[in-house]
């Protein structure tokens, strides 16, 4: 059995722990907070631009580049949206097995030849996939220090580039959804080329006549960009909102775990002092009794 100073020692540095699970806990509910308003502003603007396009391209058909599909895809690049950093779960591992699992299924003969390739936004992302062999085109490790709209737009920028010079044929966007602050979803999705039928929603303004100037096609060169960027910077958003209820929810676990521990050990520590001073009477009563026979 541990001796008392050991026990007291341990029962300190749980409850220290105890102090910056809970301070951790406390941070991370302010930024969740934070993150919510941000991606509840940003769904309304992100739904009717979608629903905007979606109708622009209703009348315009296929014409974009951005909307036309290759004959054959050839080249393949995955977007993983991570966390720059660490104690929040399963948060990072789940999606990184999803995109896992996704590649060696669908996409395992483009890796094998080399057509494959990632761009890991986050510090985990970025050292995950790099230890295992992934190639990466681009990389940002500290993407979430200084959040900001432009970002993505030149990450996306950079994409839509390659995408129209041919140097890749099809873009899948990996990320973690918002759902609560206990459950994500981990949601892959393709970015591009846009599918017109994942932009068909609900339309209510069948019988409604629009005339659009200066064309259709003029407008959509500048609204697809806008489009991608805006799908990207919501992927952003709700990956940040989740990552800071996966991390609320992991110190909340971590402080319990921590309370039930340190109950344990006061437990241990009383059988301990118990134990001791029970030797200690023996002692005394034995060494009384000899000086009695003496």
């Amino acid at each position: 059995m541990a001796n008392l100073r050991d026990i007291r020692n341990r029962i300190e540095s749980i409850k220290n722990t105890q102090q910056i699970t809970r301070a951790m806990k406390m941070v991370a509910a302010a930024k969740l907070r934070k993150a919510q308003n941000r991606i509840i502003e940003t769904r309304p603007y992100a739904s009717k631009m979608k629903e905007v396009v979606g109708r622009l391209v209703k009348n315009a058909g296929d014409q974009n580049i951005l909307l036309r599909k290759p004959e054959k895809t050839e080249k393949v690049l995955f977007i993983v949206i991570s966390s720059d950093r660490g104690l929040c779960g399963a948060f990072n591992n789940n999606l990184f097995k999803k995109v896992q699992a996704t590649i060696e299924e669908d996409f395992s003969t483009y890796r094998e030849q080399g057509d494959l390739s990632l761009i890991t936004l986050g510090k985990k992302g970025t050292k995950h996939f790099g230890k295992r062999g992934y190639e990466l085109s681009h990389q940002d490790s500290n993407f979430f220090d200084n959040l900001e709209y432009t970002k993505p737009v030149e990450v996306m920028k950079k994409v839509v580039a390659d995408f129209k010079a041919g140097n890749i044929d099809a873009v899948y966007l990996a990320y973690n959804e918002f759902k609560s602050v206990i459950a994500q979803n981990r949601i892959i999705e393709p970015v591009l080329p846009i599918d017109p039928s994942k932009l068909a929603g609900e339309d209510t303004s069948e019988s409604i006549d629009y005339i659009y100037e200066p064309g259709v096609e003029s407008i959509l060169d500048d609204l697809l960009p806008l489009h991608l960027n805006m799908q990207l910077w919501k992927a952003i958003l709700e990956s940040n909102a989740a990552e800071q209820g996966a991390r609320m929810t992991a110190m909340d676990n971590a402080t319990e775990n921590a309370k039930e521990l340190e109950r344990d050990l006061q437990l241990e520590y009383n059988q301990a002092r118990q134990s001791a001073i029970t030797t200690e009477i023996s002692e005394i009563v034995s060494g009384a009794q000899a000086l009695e026979e003496a």
